[in-house]
């Protein structure tokens, strides 16, 4: 981890606007995990100043926060005094979820300003912690120019002083909060929030209210906006507003269709169980700022200050299972499965969370290469609920990452057995991925329909859209469709250096070479370490002339460790080139024993918010 990016970003962060629901958070097909270390370091052999320093600094960029701590405490042994590695320790603390203990080194550091905006954030939470709301509210004073530390501090204040018995005070200073359109979100369900804590009924309504009807900030915020849902619905249900609060819940389903908790506070309403609020007290209301601002934040390149708002809210509301999912995707997405399963297994056994952390446990288990102890923790999964279709996605994933296709193929007839005759626009994945099983057992008799039917529920599926169009074009079958079909998938997601790969490749095996290398070259640029896509660049190259450079794209994509029966392939290639065409046969029929893979196939796993 970078400290300076993460210090820029505390001190000038943006919230960015039309931030979408987050995806799927379980493995993508087609990418490796990092490779284990054959001998792990051993922190305790660093036995001198730098050493500790520079071995620290590795895991820390490494993400491996717990051995960073471990190297930074090391090196203060040798020199106590030195503020910078202070400074890291402090981070790598908060990050590895040792809140105390950066807490005190935060009061320490408290007047340096290289780390203000950390340590009064910190300082700041720990007041609210230990009740001391006055000198909360003292520490968490902004006066900056940034709209996003101006927005989160005035929120954290109205906690503190609701938390110091002055709910209307609180409540005044949301209010007259100002700023950008994106602060409406924020602004509108911490003031609900704290409105129904304080037993303020009628202002917990309208700002609830205005906050699931605010659909600009429900893109932005998704998960601040299904808070908000939820605590309108658990306030109409305790007003005995049965209808009303159902009808609460039904906006959260046609903004994310089957979220479990939703689903789980449907059914309680339904059976008349009292409802509680989520935020009670202001420690839960401050760490619900924390969550705000970090699951907004949430997308790839912000992993640092995301993983820091959430152990900050953990550590003042340990409990919160959608900020311990949201922390187990983020270590997902920063390829730790070992910490993404101890997280999922903290969500609390009661929880609507619970069975999502429990699909995303199983995932993360086959990304620690424990394949047979995922299995059976998904199988076991699906027979406790075989109507949770979501655990036929999950298996499926595993079984298709372990080559299983006849398995999967078997798998996927139940699901399908399960939705019975007549499925919905949400069931397209299920066939979708049972066209992939057929279709790599090659049978294609029986995949091409299921891609068709995939495509029939969701029409504009861009994975699907490429699938099938690659697939009609190596097989040199509806070449034109299929070239369209890429086409439009590349339309539909043109940051998705898969399905660019496919596209490129689909022009090389039409024989159109210069279009396929500049699609390929733009494959090779969003996913510059996947080797099958410089793999297919150095074919292209090769058929337009440009052979030193196709020699150089082979030998690269050998360097990053592609699947072993590519490798003989790839270095046949670098020793002999291409064979030349035949002249009297058009390119697409050019037979090759090289021939690609499908497109990589996308992620299958439950969502996040399924």
């Amino acid at each position: 981890m970078r400290h300076s990016f993460l210090l820029r970003l505390l001190s000038g962060a943006v919230l960015a606007a039309g931030i979408t629901l987050a995806g799927p958070l379980a493995t993508h097909a087609g990418e490796q995990p990092a490779a284990a270390e054959e001998k792990p370091f051993d922190p305790q052999t660093a036995n001198t100043f730098s050493g500790a320093f520079l071995a620290a600094r590795t895991a820390d960029f490494d993400k491996d926060y717990e051995t960073a701590v471990t190297l930074y405490r090391i090196a203060l042994q040798f020199d106590p005094t030195n503020t910078d590695v202070k400074q890291r320790l402090m981070i790598t603390l908060l990050m590895s979820g040792h809140f105390d203990e950066a807490a005190a080194l935060a009061d320490a550091l408290k007047a340096d300003p290289a780390v203000e905006r950390i340590t009064s954030i910190v300082r700041g939470m720990e007041a609210i912690r230990k009740r001391e709301y006055k000198s909360a509210e003292k520490i968490l004073v902004y006066k900056g120019p940034n709209d996003l530390d101006r927005m989160m501090n005035d929120l954290l204040l109205a906690w503190a002083r609701f938390g110091d018995g002055r709910p209307k005070e609180a409540l005044r200073l949301i209010s007259r909060m100002e700023g950008p359109e994106w602060f409406k979100i924020f602004t509108n369900y911490h003031a609900g929030a704290l409105a129904a804590a304080a037993g303020d009924r009628a202002t917990a309504r309208a700002r609830l209210n205005d906050a699931i009807l605010d659909r600009n900030g429900a893109s932005a915020a998704p998960d601040t906006f299904l808070r908000a849902v939820m605590a309108l619905a658990r306030l109409e249900a305790r007003e005995g507003n049965r209808q009303k609060a159902l009808d609460a819940v039904s906006v959260g389903d046609n903004f994310v269709s089957s979220y479990a908790p939703l689903k789980a506070l449907r059914q309680s309403i339904e059976a008349g169980e009292k409802q509680e609020q989520q935020v009670r007290t202001a420690a839960q209301g401050a760490a619900a700022v924390l969550f705000s601002v970090g699951g907004a934040l949430n997308r790839q390149g912000a992993e640092d200050i995301v993983l820091l708002y959430l152990q900050a809210a953990r550590a003042l509301d340990p409990e919160s299972d959608d900020t311990l999912v949201l922390l187990g995707g983020l270590a997902e997405n920063m390829k730790r499965p070992d910490l993404a399963i101890e997280y999922y297994r903290t969500v609390p056994e009661k929880s609507p969370m619970r069975r999502i952390s429990e699909l995303q446990l199983g995932l993360n288990l086959a990304d620690t290469d424990k394949t047979d102890e995922a299995k059976e923790h998904l199988q076991a999964l699906i027979e406790t609920d075989p109507q949770d279709l979501r655990g036929y996605l999950a298996l499926g994933s595993v079984l298709s990452a372990a080559k299983e296709y006849k398995a999967m193929g078997e798998l996927y007839d139940r699901a399908v057995a399960i939705i019975g005759p007549v499925p919905n626009r949400t069931h397209w994945n299920i066939f979708f991925q049972r066209g992939i099983a057929y279709e790599r057992q090659k049978k294609w008799e029986q995949a091409e329909p299921n891609f068709l039917k995939a495509l029939d529920l969701n029409p504009n599926q861009p994975q699907v859209l490429n699938y099938l169009g690659y697939s009609w074009v190596d097989m040199d079958l509806k070449l034109e469709e299929g070239l369209e079909m890429i086409r439009q998938a590349v339309n539909l997601k043109p940051d998705d250096g898969y399905i660019v790969d496919s596209l490129g490749w689909a022009y090389y095996r039409l024989g159109r070479f210069d279009d396929a290398v500049t699609e390929l070259e733009r494959a090779a640029e969003l996913r510059a370490g996947d080797p099958t896509i410089n793999d297919h660049l150095g074919d292209a190259y090769w058929r337009v002339g440009r052979k030193l450079e196709a020699t150089f794209q082979w030998n690269r994509a050998l360097g990053l460790k592609p699947e072993e029966e590519d490798i003989p392939k790839i270095q046949l290639k670098i020793e002999n080139g291409l064979a030349d065409l035949p002249k009297t046969e058009p390119a697409a029929a050019e037979a090759r024993e090289d021939a690609p893979a499908r497109p990589a196939e996308p992620d299958n796993a439950a969502d996040r918010k399924s």
